[in-house]
């Protein structure tokens, strides 16, 4: 049963995020070379996605830890996006698309977070590590955008068809994924999230993701532009996307080890670290195979921070409100931290240059580092009492 249950969420974190491989990192691209959609509009639709987490990605998670039904609103929401998103091929025009972009976002918002809470659940409860159960999303990003990157290159709308299939199939595995017994303690919702965000830790945390993973997703739709304006093809942006995404495997596979032997953040400093690195790296404009050759840093951001910033919301927050607390890490992460990027890094395209949207990813970076330097500070004068979630 253990392993049935482990294949299930391997193959739904394969299956969504090759659908959000297949889609978002060519989707600036596709706006921009395809629909001939200038950069403040490019910015403005590439946000809209990080706008729609940021309000429906706490209500989904409010609404799964209230009725119980992670599940049902998996199924729901993986179908509906996995729908929407061949409304880009049903639509034409910039404001048609805002609206496609707003209806995917609300739903697509859903998908991570709700996945991720029954994943961390059920692998602390049998004790295996996340990061050996997220790993296949980062290998089914990596091989989308390869894939798609390659297939583009003869008709763009290919990626919109692969994202429609692809969720589709996971929208109905997700009925089978683990289950665990409903909590006895009943919830309150106002009371909850207020308790959420009185934790100090988890608040300074929270503006830690925003820093950090920010710059990490809204570089998952600039990035392609920057291997464009470096010289490359569309192919080449699926090969630098494949070294990119396949390189946070190993390192999600040992991301356990290290945080049991650093720390938890310790190791998110590390993958601060290593995003300042490579965002001022790209600011300084190298060739086209120093791109290639430099990708696998996100290994060491991504490939550690995910699995580590995960636990460090279970571990300070209440069991009642694990759905709520990832939903709302996941809010400011994916949603806010994503749409700010994404949004400001439009108009910094637009007036300036990619190069310049890495010089701002860098700064946030660095800021980012300096909270978590900080934070790390006050775990040490004030240890956490472990599990307050028990």
């Amino acid at each position: 049963m253990k392993n049935k249950s482990l294949t299930n969420l391997k193959w739904f974190y394969l299956l969504t995020f090759f659908g959000v491989g297949s889609i978002s990192p060519l989707l600036s691209v596709y706006f921009s070379e395809v629909q001939n959609l200038n950069g403040y509009q490019v910015g403005t639709l590439l946000s809209i996605g990080p706008i729609m987490m940021i309000f429906f990605q706490p209500i989904w998670g409010i609404l799964a830890d209230l009725k119980n039904a992670h599940h049902k609103l998996l199924m729901i929401t993986t179908l509906i996006a996995g729908i929407a998103g061949l409304g880009y091929l049903a639509f034409g025009g910039y404001y048609w698309f805002l609206f496609v972009a707003i209806i995917l976002g609300v739903f697509q918002s859903a998908i991570i977070p709700l996945s991720d809470s029954i994943s961390i659940q059920y692998a602390n409860r049998v004790k295996v590590n996340y990061g050996n159960i997220r790993l296949f999303g980062s290998l089914g990003f990596g091989l989308a955008v390869f894939v798609m990157g390659w297939l583009s290159e003869f008709s763009p709308d290919v990626i919109f068809y692969a994202f429609f299939i692809v969720l589709t199939i996971a929208a109905f595995l997700s009925l089978s994924l683990p289950r665990e017994k409903p909590l006895e303690t009943k919830v309150n919702l106002f009371s909850g999230v207020k308790d959420l965000l009185a934790i100090r830790r988890f608040v300074v945390f929270l503006l830690i993701t925003f820093l950090i993973f920010g710059p990490n997703l809204a570089n998952n739709f600039y990035f392609s532009l920057f291997i464009e304006y470096s010289g490359g093809t569309y192919t080449g942006i699926g090969i630098a996307f494949l070294l990119a995404v396949l390189s946070e495997i190993p390192f999600m596979r040992v991301a356990g080890a290290w945080i049991h032997k650093l720390g938890l953040l310790q190791v998110a400093l590390i993958a601060g670290v290593a995003s300042l690195v490579r965002w001022l790296f790209y600011f300084l404009e190298p060739g086209i195979g120093l791109i290639y050759a430099t990708t696998i840093i996100q290994g060491f951001s991504l490939g550690l921070f995910i699995p580590a910033g995960i636990q460090y919301v279970r571990e300070v927050s209440p069991i009642t409100m694990t759905a709520t607390a990832v939903t709302l890490y996941s809010a400011i992460g994916n949603g806010f931290g994503n749409w700010f990027c994404t949004f400001i890094s439009g108009m910094i395209f637009e007036e300036f240059s990619i190069f310049a949207v890495y010089l701002f990813f860098g700064a946030m970076s660095f800021i980012g580092v300096i909270l978590t330097g900080w934070l790390i500070r006050l775990e040490k004068k004030q240890p956490i009492v472990m599990n307050a979630i028990s």
